[in-house]
């Protein structure tokens, strides 16, 4: 291409003019540049965490939990605070610019005519990062919905459903029901999902049961509850753990932390 970005400041501007709309929902596009650039699985494991309140923080959960555990973890989550680095962790850590300037590159190399939205751009140089690291875990916050993100190229071991709420309707649905259906399009078929909320929507468990996932549920498969100010406990059937209360506080970290709990036990190799 011609004038080729070189800072990190240069090619986000760069890309934020490559598609005519900032959202531009489907999975075609971004399929076919992850196939040109050679993309497979971004970890040795992966769970992809979606929902309308709480993903960020069931991602930190996770990623800590993990981390501290001896994994290696690769965390993608959006938007970004202060610098786009944020979005892109591994080990804990912010990527540099250079990195995210390189998978930039590889991306950029790839796509030949095919244009990308701002975040598809961010997603492929992310699985591009995640995938050159040899990571145990990847843990992939998705961006608007779930059936038609781009995270959702990733058939992850977990996924996660934090809450179903009213979000984005103008691309989601106007209920509760529609954007469940839009969300439940992370579940993969006889993998878990985590639904962290003890009423979701009945789209979202009829798309469990269509696929034949296995629907682990807050307050049905799982439970979580304070014991006093400074500890926890969380318990399924066969497990129970007292643990310190998050830092995180407030009575929904819990259950965010509850589902990242159940999230990790329902890998094949749990934490």
């Amino acid at each position: 291409m011609k004038n080729t970005p070189t800072t990190l400041a240069e090619w986000l501007d760069y890309i934020e003019r490559q598609h005519p709309a900032s959202i531009d929902m489907g999975l075609e596009r971004v399929r076919t540049v992850a196939t040109a650039m050679g993309l497979g699985t971004p970890a040795r494991h992966t769970i992809v965490v979606g929902g309308t309140n709480g993903k960020g923080s069931t991602v930190a959960f996770i990623e800590a939990i993990a981390r501290a555990a001896g994994w290696k973890v690769g965390a993608y989550t959006s938007p970004h605070l202060l610098r786009y680095n944020e979005r892109v962790r591994i080990d804990g850590q912010d990527v540099d610019d250079a990195a995210v300037v390189a998978a930039f590159n590889t991306v950029e190399a790839a796509r030949g005519d095919v244009t990308l939205t701002y975040f598809e751009y961010g997603t492929l140089a992310a699985l591009q990062l995640f995938a050159d690291a040899d990571l145990d875990l990847a843990v992939l916050e998705v961006g608007l919905g779930g059936r038609l993100d781009a995270v959702n190229i990733v058939d992850a071991d977990v996924a996660v459903i934090t809450t179903v709420d009213i979000d984005h309707a103008e691309w989601l649905g106007e209920d509760r029901e529609a954007i469940g259906a839009e969300k439940a399009g992370i579940i993969r078929g006889w993998k878990p999902v985590i639904l962290g909320e003890t009423d979701p929507p009945s789209s979202v468990l009829a798309r469990a049961y269509l696929v034949g996932a296995n629907a682990i549920r807050g307050g049905s498969d799982y439970f979580y509850e304070p014991i006093d100010a400074q500890r926890w406990r969380w318990r399924d059937v066969g497990t129970r753990l007292e643990l310190p209360t998050p830092t995180l506080a407030g009575p929904i970290q819990l259950a965010n932390a509850g589902a990242a709990i159940a999230a990790l036990r329902a890998l094949d190799r749990p934490v």
